[in-house]
């Protein structure tokens, strides 16, 4: 299976075409479909319970309200059992599924529309395959007036650029290959690129990250203090093979990212994002880092303390960290993001870091919600993030506070 898996994926420069040939239904694409399905980790809004796969109904927070990933298996009632490739294709392409009805942008098609059509009836024809589960979703849980769908031909119009990806003539395949996958399934840019006030990618400010469910989705551009400039190749490989390396573990979001996606991905599908991801050419929008906060500023000479009584025994006492167990804050672009919400979030409710054969250990952070205050939690993190030759922008008593609330409900 591997064997054919990776003939199929390594037969032409986007994993198409080739294995078309095959026929709609032959082992071959039926099995890149599922690869595909992987690589789009699908999943992640399609299966909210693990025996019912692709059978719809986890629930997706927006700032406009709640959507529910759909029912993609082939239950004629409550799947897609009665749709054609065509609608699946114009579903993916267009962002307009059966019967004409327009999609929200919740459901990535802003990026899928950057899928080849060839890649797309392989995902076709893997999903006919699935077990049609029976499955009542209710897709749209919105409030008036954004539970009117008739408002999207216009968001659509804003925020929204069809096409199939073309690659770069003076770019490598390899080069390419990474592209089409973090700008088409990959969808990466769903999570890392900052919205506008109606939801839509901010383009200008591609891959700079953005605030998702209580989450810093952070800067993924070469920018070497906030993004992965500093990281190689094989770094970014590690992180998302393994979800770790000498900067960071993954947790939250990124943690089930790489447990449902991209540990599962071809060495050459890895290397070909890390390669895109890296010679990107994207900029940061900062001008210049800013100036470390002094060494005796009240809430540094406070932050310090905390840090030493209650962090320092595993982040060590000069951020360097424990390679695999506990994250480098030193020098580290998470820390050096103009927006702390991850670091709040972690410090107010704990996490643990995601799981995987290569690194299966998953080491947890304790929540400090009962131990620290709001003041407490700042004052640490302002010094953590002016440390180590860190510069950041203080956290505020008010940014924590604003957080801890809603992560206590």
């Amino acid at each position: 299976m591997k064997t054919l898996l990776s003939l199929c994926t390594g037969l032409s420069l986007l994993g198409a075409g080739a294995c078309h040939a095959a026929g709609d239904g032959s082992f071959e694409t039926v099995e890149k479909g599922r690869y595909l399905a992987v690589l789009g980790d699908c999943a992640a809004c399609h299966t909210a319970k693990a025996d019912q796969p692709y059978a719809g109904g986890v629930p997706i927070e927006t700032p406009f309200g709640r959507l529910v990933g759909a029912n993609i298996t082939p239950d004629r009632e409550t799947g897609i059992g009665t749709w054609t490739f065509e609608e699946f294709d114009r579903a993916m392409s267009e962002g307009i599924g059966k019967g004409g009805v327009h999609l929200y942008g919740a459901m990535p098609f802003t990026a899928f529309t950057r899928v080849t059509r060839d890649d797309n009836r392989a995902l076709w024809a893997y999903l006919q395959t699935l077990q049609p589960i029976h499955s009542e979703v209710e897709t749209n849980q919105l409030p008036f007036p954004f539970n009117q769908r008739a408002s999207l031909i216009g968001w659509n119009w804003l925020n929204f650029d069809k096409g199939e990806y073309r690659p770069r003539l003076d770019k490598s395949a390899e080069w390419n290959r990474g592209a089409y996958i973090v700008e088409g399934l990959g969808h990466c840019g769903t999570c890392h690129t900052p919205k506008n006030l109606i939801g839509g990618d901010k383009t200008d400010r591609a891959l700079q990250g953005a605030v998702v469910q209580e989450w810093m989705a952070p800067d993924i551009t070469p920018d070497p203090r906030t993004g992965i400039g500093r990281w190689t190749e094989q770094e970014l490989m590690d992180y998302l093979k393994t979800g770790a390396n000498r900067y960071d573990i993954a947790s939250g979001p990124m943690a089930e990212e790489v447990d449902h996606s991209s540990r599962h991905w071809t060495e050459a599908d890895l290397k070909a994002v890390a390669v895109y991801l890296k010679q990107s050419g994207l900029k940061s929008s900062r001008e210049k880092a800013p100036a470390p906060l002094k060494p005796d500023d009240a809430r540094m000479v406070a932050g310090r303390a905390i840090y030493a009584d209650r962090c320092s025994a595993c982040h060590t006492p000069d951020g360097q960290g424990i390679p695999g167990l506990f994250p480098r804050l030193a020098d580290a672009p998470l820390v050096n993001s103009d927006n702390a919400t991850s670091m709040i979030r972690v410090v107010l409710a704990g996490s643990r870091a995601g799981a995987t054969g290569a690194a299966p250990t998953a080491p947890s952070m304790p929540s400090f919600d009962r131990y620290l205050s709001d003041q407490d939690i700042a004052n640490v993190l302002t010094y953590v993030r002016n440390s180590w030759n860190n510069a950041a922008a203080p956290v505020g008593p008010d940014d924590v506070k604003d957080l801890r609330e809603p992560l206590r409900r």
